[in-house]
């Protein structure tokens, strides 16, 4: 697993599609929810995304926006609409109330021309997924054009049937339009994506963050990581320094408290030892020290706090 798939790998779109029905001028949607991450994409038509705080987003036809919560936002037919706002959240129970649980009979071929809205939003599921949103900013717009466009043809074609296992479908194409959409936002020209997207890059720092990422319980060491990868240890030492902003121990013990967060959270029958051992220690006291050192608090009183 690579450094971007370990972070992805807790935001899963399930059973979160908000409505895609046909929206005629004027309207104001109002996403009430705060959803730690939300993308919202159209099929046809325009608008603009309003957050909470920041500036709007035009989103335009195959256009994709990405707005981090917990602040809300609003989507608008236009800047300055005389529309009330209608709130739409999770509990919304209809396409046109842009409903999350509400699957047949979206495709309303009667209604005609409009603008097809689609949103997935994310809810974030333990600390692993949080670093991710950690380098992303209130709302990011990516223009249509890119490797998303092939997605968004089979999301048009999955929303205009009712058919067993739509929901399934539509849940993975999300999550396929969400990957394509960061990845084309980090690689933008004269963007600034976190230091360890551009390191992935490298031969040896990039290296070095898979094998940390694949194999965080190992003992490692500089000088045994240097040698996986076929450079020196200063080489490393130094690559991977400049590149991801701190040492490679320094990275891979943070990374160890952020599993080890999780776990404590998902497994709560196992020990502090069994977790301990889990993420590469030993010695249950030597993870607790670290752990609060990283975290600022013990194992036991996160585990208690969540």
């Amino acid at each position: 697993m690579d450094a971007f798939g370990d972070l992805f790998r807790g935001l899963r779109a399930q059973g979160s599609l908000f409505g895609s029905s046909t929206l005629t001028p004027p309207w104001s949607l109002h996403f009430v929810d705060g959803a730690p991450l939300t993308l919202c994409t159209v099929l046809d038509g325009q608008g603009w995304i309003v957050p909470e705080r920041g500036e709007p987003e035009p989103l335009r036809d195959r256009d994709t926006v990405v707005v981090r919560g917990p602040a809300t936002f609003t989507f608008v037919d236009e800047i300055g609409t005389s529309v009330q706002p209608l709130a739409c959240g999770e509990f919304c129970a209809t396409p046109e109330l842009g409903g999350t649980r509400h699957r047949l009979g979206w495709h309303d071929p009667g209604r005609g021309s409009g603008t097809t809205l689609i949103v997935g939003a994310y809810p974030l599921r333990g600390e692993i997924s949080r670093r991710l949103l950690e380098a992303l900013p209130v709302v990011l717009r990516v223009e249509s054009g890119g490797t998303g466009d092939p997605v968004l043809d089979h999301l048009a074609a999955e929303v205009a049937v009712d058919a067993p296992g739509q929901q399934l479908v539509l849940d993975r194409l999300l999550d396929w339009m969400l990957v394509c959409t960061l990845r084309e936002w980090f690689d933008r020209p004269g963007g600034e994506p976190p230091a360890w997207w551009e390191a992935q890059r490298d031969p040896v720092a990039g290296e070095a963050l898979r094998l940390l990422h694949a194999e965080p319980a190992t003992s490692w060491t500089v000088a045994a990581l240097a040698g996986r990868i076929g450079v020196s240890r200063s080489t490393l030492a130094k690559r991977f320094t400049d590149l991801v902003g701190e040492p490679p121990l320094t990275y891979l013990t943070r990374w160890r408290m952020t599993l080890a967060a999780d776990l404590l959270t998902e497994r709560d029958a196992a020990t502090i030892g069994e977790i301990a051992r889990t993420v590469g220690y030993a010695d249950p006291f030597t993870f607790s020290a670290a752990f609060k050192r990283i975290r600022g608090t013990t194992p036991s009183a996160h585990r208690r706090a969540t």
